[in-house]
C-alpha cells in the first residue's frame, strides 16, 4: 500500500512573531485560509486517503493539529519528543509501517510547501510508485528551477535520462549546497540541476536498508525502538531513540552516500515557504511592490512586507527592502538583506528570562 508521511516539525523561527512554538509555521494559514499542514493533507488526499496518512511531528503540537485537521485522528499521529532533523524522522516513520505494512511504499513530504497544481504533482507521485515498487530505488523529486536561487539546495543531473508514464527520471550525479548568486546563476541556465524539493518517495524497507548500510548506528537504534511499538513501554523507548539519536538530514545522512538513487522532474510551481521573503512570491502586491497583509498605511514605501496580525495599524514612512510584523504585543523591524540573522536575535531573547515569554 502507498502511504503520505508528512514531516510537520520545526518551529518555524524565520516566521517570528508569526510563528512561535505553541503555533509553528506549518500551523499557519500563510498560503491560503487553511493552515499549511491542512493544505498539504488536501493535496496528497487526492491520491491517498487519509487513514494511510501519517505525520511526524513535535508532541507539543499534537493537540493543535488534531483541532485544525478534523479528518485525521490520534491514529494518523507519530509523535516527536524532540526534534532530531529528517534522517531520523522518517525512519521513525518507516519502522512504523513496516510493522503495520511490510510492502508499504513511503511519499515522504513537508508540510510547509506551496505546490500548483496538485494534479501534476501526483501524476509524478505515480510515476515515482510505480519505481520504487519494482526496485529498490530511493526517489528525490527535483523542481525544474523558475529563478536563479541561493536559498535551496540543488541535485545535479546525471547522463542518463528516460520517462515513465511521461515523468522524466535521471540518475542523480551529485547534491549540491546551497550556492553562492554567480552558481545558482550557473545553474538555472545549465538545465543540469534541479532544486532538492526535500520530497521522497521509497519502499519504507528500502530506506530502511540503506540506513542498515549509511547510517549502522542509527538503524541499530529504530531497529530497538521498533521492538516496543504496540507495547506498554513504547514512549519510554521512543524519548530514549530521540535522546540518543544523531540529529542529521536525510540528504547528508543516505542520499549522498547511497548508489540506488533517482530523481523525477517535477515541471510544476513549487516554492519552500520558507521566510518572510518567500511572501512575496505568491502574495498579491500593491503598486509599490509592498505585500501588505492586515491594515497598514505607508507613504513613499517600496519593496517591503508589512504584516499585521491583530488590532491597531503600522504606518510606514520612506522605507525600502524592510519586513515590519506586527502580532500581539510583538513587532518585528527588519531588513530583508538581514533576515539570515533572525535566529540569532532569538537565541539572544531565549537567553533572556524576562524575553522568553513572547518566542
Amino acid at each position: 500500500m502507498i502511504y503520505a508521511v508528512i514531516m510537520a516539525g520545526g518551529k518555524g523561527e524565520r516566521f517570528w512573531p508569526l510563528s512561535s512554538e505553541s503555533r509553528p509555521k506549518q500551523l499557519l494559514p500563510l498560503t491560503s485560509d487553511k493552515s499549511m499542514l491542512g493544505v498539504t493533507i488536501d493535496r496528497v488526499g487526492q491520491y491517498i486517503p487519509p487513514e494511510r496518512i501519517v505525520i511526524v511531528a513535535g508532541t507539543g503540537i499534537s493537540k493543535a493539529i488534531l483541532e485544525t485537521c478534523h479528518m485525521l485522528g490520534p491514529q494518523s499521529l507519530l509523535p516527536e519528543p524532540v526534534g532530531r532533523n529528517t534522517c531520523l524522522a522518517i525512519g521513525y516513520a518507516a519502522v512504523h509501517l513496516m510493522k503495520r505494512d511490510p510492502e508499504a511504499i513511503m511519499i515522504v513530504l513537508s508540510a510547509d510547501h506551496l505546490i500548483e497544481p496538485a494534479e501534476k504533482m501526483v501524476e509524478v507521485f505515480k510515476a515515482g510508485v510505480k519505481l520504487a515498487s519494482e526496485d529498490n530505488h530511493l526517489i528525490t523529486i527535483g523542481i525544474v528551477p523558475t529563478r536563479t536561487e541561493t536559498g535551496y539546495g540543488y541535485i545535479e543531473l546525471g547522463d542518463e535520462q528516460w520517462q515513465v508514464d511521461g515523468v522524466t527520471v535521471c540518475r542523480v550525479a551529485a547534491f549540491k549546497e546551497k550556492p553562492r548568486p554567480v552558481v545558482a546563476q550557473q545553474y538555472y541556465h545549465d538545465r543540469r540541476h534541479l532544486w532538492n524539493s526535500g520530497m521522497f518517495i521509497w519502499s519504507a524497507k528500502t530506506i530502511l536498508n540503506a540506513m542498515l548500510y549509511c547510517q549502522p548506528e542509527m538503524h541499530a537504534q529504530l531497529m530497538e525502538y521498533s521492538e516496543s511499538i504496540g507495547t506498554a513501554n513504547e514512549e519510554k523507548a521512543r524519548d530514549k531513540l530521540y535522546n540518543e539519536a544523531e540529529a542529521i538530514s536525510i540528504d547528508y545522512a543516505v542520499l549522498e552516500e547511497a548508489d540506488n538513487v533517482l530523481t523525477l522532474k517535477g515541471d510544476f510551481l513549487w516554492d519552500d515557504v520558507g521566510s518572510w521573503l518567500s511572501l512575496q512570491r505568491f502574495k498579491p502586491t500593491d503598486r509599490d511592490n509592498n505585500v501588505v497583509v492586515g491594515r497598514t498605511v505607508t507613504l513613499d514605501t517600496f519593496e517591503s512586507t508589512l504584516y499585521n496580525a491583530g488590532d491597531g495599524i503600522i504606518a510606514a514612512v520612506g522605507i525600502s527592502d524592510v519586513v515590519i510584523a506586527k502580532v500581539g504585543e510583538v513587532v518585528l523591524v527588519a531588513h530583508k538583506t538581514q533576515l539570515g540573522q533572525l535566529k540569532d536575535l532569538l537565541a539572544k531573547m531565549a537567553a533572556d528570562e524576562d524575553l522568553k515569554k513572547y518566542l
